[in-house]
C-alpha cells in the first residue's frame, strides 16, 4: 500500500498478479534476472518474493534509485539485489544474466533507445535465454482499443518521441537481436507480455 516514506504505482499494483502468472512459467528454469527499468521497485519485491529461485537484479536512472531502495530495505529479501544505473544506451551493460524483465519501458523512450535496448539485450542472453516485454502494443498499426488510443495521444502531448509502439516493428528488432517469440500473452487494461528465447 502507499506510504509517505516510499513511491507507489497504483498500476504496478494492479497489473502485479497477471504478470506474475506469466513470468512463474516463464521464468522457471531461469536463475539470474536483469529488470530494465524498475520504477518504484514493486513488480521486484513482488516477483522476487513470489519466485525466491531467482536472483532479481533491479536497475533505473540514478533518480529513481532511492525509491527502489525504500521497497527493498522494507521487504528485506536476499534474492534481490540494489539497483543499477542503467541507461539501455550506455555503451556497457552488465553481465551474467539468463532472463531479461522490463515493463512499461517501451512506450517511454524513444524509438532509437528500444532499438538499442533490443539489439543488446539479444546480446546479453545466453542461448535458450528469455526476455519478457510488458506493456501495450498496436497491432497491424492499429490501436486495441480505444484507451490506447488515448494513452498514445497523451505520451505524444508529453513528449513526442513517445508512444505506443507497433508489435511488428518490435518483432523485427526481436528477430535481428536472435529472439523467437515463445507467446503474446493478453494481460488486462489492454496490455501484452510478449515472452522472447534467445535461438539455440
Amino acid at each position: 500500500m502507499p506510504t509517505a516514506d516510499k513511491p507507489f504505482s497504483q498500476s504496478c499494483e494492479n497489473n502485479k498478479e497477471p504478470i506474475l502468472a506469466v513470468l512463474r512459467d516463464a521464468f522457471a528454469e531461469r536463475r539470474h534476472i536483469l529488470e530494465i527499468g524498475s520504477g518504484t521497485g514493486q513488480h521486484a519485491v513482488h516477483f522476487a518474493a513470489h519466485m525466491p529461485h531467482l536472483n532479481w537484479q533491479t536497475s533505473d536512472l540514478p533518480e529513481h534509485h532511492d525509491g527502489i531502495r525504500r521497497w527493498l530495505d522494507e521487504a528485506g529479501l536476499d534474492n534481490v539485489r540494489p539497483p543499477l544505473t542503467l541507461d539501455v544506451t550506455q555503451p556497457h551493460w552488465p553481465e551474467g544474466f539468463d532472463g531479461v524483465f522490463t515493463a512499461n519501458t517501451t512506450h517511454i523512450m524513444p524509438w532509437p533507445a528500444v532499438i538499442v535496448m533490443i539489439a543488446r539485450i539479444g546480446a546479453l542472453l545466453p542461448a535458450g535465454g528469455v526476455f519478457c516485454q510488458y506493456g501495450p502494443f498496436n497491432y497491424a498499426g492499429a490501436y486495441t482499443s480505444d484507451s490506447n488510443a488515448r494513452f498514445d495521444r497523451w505520451l505524444k502531448q508529453v513528449d513526442p518521441a513517445r508512444g505506443i509502439r507497433d508489435f511488428e516493428a518490435v518483432a523485427e528488432l526481436a528477430e535481428r537481436a536472435g529472439l523467437v517469440l515463445e507467446a503474446d500473452h493478453a494481460l488486462p487494461a489492454n496490455n501484452r507480455l510478449l515472452h522472447w528465447r534467445k535461438r539455440g
